[in-house]
């Protein structure tokens, strides 16, 4: 199968499909022939994505990721449109800089609930309808912080290695249950959204130093290692961990 056919008439939900990553990831997998399910809390962006996909089909669903009800209407959604579900990209996170002694309580479990509850969540709700797939396959994006610290980045650094484990144990427990679902987990590096783009130019130009290959990932990046362990190429890759940083954490 041609690379641009790869991923032709699958059904791939993304969450944080707004911008950014889960953006670039959309666009890719429908330039594919993959039908999507956007998924976000940011409606307005989400249709602006949505607008500019090519291909038919798509739908957008207004999800927060850390309830559980709204996961659920979401894939009573997708089962009533496709009946079944191939790819799931848990996609959807927040992070934000505050050194662990300034964080309370509150702060710490609503970075956890955006960037692990989510994925656990996203799973189970999706899980019946991947199982009908045959040929299913789930993508967490974890973060390179789940692998170097970094100040100010406790609670997400703690979340994001949360999901790179998660993510082994998924693909075990499946592999071993007899669900032909794989799970694997992408660690971008520094990359270049417009999350980034809003921090102060001396951080930005500080993070573009310490990267080895001198500059910021394109989300378009991210997204090919997102097709890749999603495809049927990648068919024996299961729990295992995609790090896209630029050598970042090989130094």
């Amino acid at each position: 199968m041609a690379a641009a056919d790869r991923h032709r008439d699958r059904i791939v939900m993304i969450t944080g499909a707004a911008k950014g990553i889960g953006a670039a990831t959309a666009r890719a997998f429908a330039d594919e022939g993959a039908t999507l399910v956007l998924a976000d809390i940011d409606t307005a962006s989400l249709e602006k994505t949505h607008a500019g996909l090519t291909g038919q089909g798509h739908i957008s669903i207004r999800l927060d990721v850390t309830s559980s009800a709204e996961w659920k209407a979401a894939m009573d959604a997708v089962g009533a449109a496709f009946g079944r579900l191939d790819v799931l990209v848990n996609n959807a996170g927040w992070g934000e800089l505050r050194s662990i002694f300034d964080t309370t309580p509150e702060q710490w479990r609503a970075s956890l609930a955006v960037n692990l509850d989510s994925v656990f969540l996203g799973t189970m709700a999706a899980m019946p309808w991947l199982e009908k797939s045959g040929d299913a396959a789930i993508v967490n994006v974890s973060s390179i912080r789940s692998r170097v610290a970094g100040w100010g980045s406790g609670p997400y650094s703690a979340a994001k290695a949360g999901v790179e484990m998660f993510s082994r144990v998924t693909a075990v427990e499946c592999a071993q249950s007899g669900r032909q679902v794989r799970a694997n987990s992408i660690h971008p590096g520094f990359v270049d959204t417009p999350l980034s783009k809003a921090i102060p130019a001396a951080a930005r130009d500080e993070r573009i130093r310490t990267v080895p290959q001198g500059r910021l990932a394109e989300p378009e990046e991210i997204a090919a290692g997102i097709l890749f362990l999603a495809s049927r190429e990648a068919a024996y890759v299961n729990g295992s961990a995609m790090v896209i940083d630029g050598a970042f954490t090989a130094v």
